[in-house]
């Protein structure tokens, strides 16, 4: 079994709430992650509100609030404010993982760093959907190292500008895209955008 983050007990007052309208919040957001995904490099806003714990941003925690649940363990960076571990715990029911591997959601909030994408679940043959969807927080997505994108979803190319992005960050991408169809999808935000990096996509050199 997956060993489970301690969060040390915590005041159901003193957490921040999630979604102002729980319903309409969570489908504006889902459509948003099915469009990103659908349309690889392809920047969308959140409009929901949520509270937003320390160290997440406002798109990292409204896509958590809407895609977490009780049967997706979710990691996050061991020195992370343990109120953001509490807001998942008790607004998601998600169980938090020590195990970077044994994760459905891989998340790097701004400031940390990123682990190996081939540490992160990759599935297996039979089902490749066990894979784990990483979650990162970058510094810009209209600014930065331009990376030119093909693949389905994508009629030519997209050239899309990421700033804060791992200095490797190619290099494993095309690893992890040439072993399709096995391992990790990327979904990047920053404040309250997001866009996506399916592993069907290809970053050229």
């Amino acid at each position: 079994m997956p060993t489970l983050h301690v969060i040390p007990t915590q005041s159901t007052a003193a957490l921040l709430p999630g979604f102002d309208n729980p319903v309409d919040d969570a489908q504006q957001v889902f459509r948003a992650t099915l469009q990103a995904i659908s349309h690889p490099g392809r920047v969308e806003t959140l409009a929901a509100d949520c509270g937003v714990p320390d160290g997440l941003s406002l798109a990292m925690t409204a896509l958590l609030l809407t895609l977490a649940d009780s049967d997706t363990p979710v990691w996050l960076p061991a020195d992370m404010a343990a109120s953001a571990g509490a807001f998942l715990r008790f607004h998601c029911g998600c169980p938090l993982v020590n195990d970077v591997a044994a994760a459905q959601f891989v998340c790097v909030p701004a400031g940390h760093v990123w682990p190996a994408l081939n540490r992160c679940a990759q599935g297996d043959p039979a089902f490749p959907d066990r894979s784990a969807t990483l979650i990162a927080e970058v510094a810009s997505l209209n600014q930065g190292d331009t990376l030119t994108l093909r693949g389905p979803g994508i009629e030519t190319t997209r050239n899309l500008r990421l700033g804060g992005l791992p200095d490797d960050f190619r290099r494993q991408w095309q690893a992890n895209h040439a072993g399709f169809p096995l391992g990790v999808d990327l979904l990047l935000t920053a404040g309250d955008r997001i866009c996506a990096l399916p592993r069907t996509t290809l970053v050229e050199d």
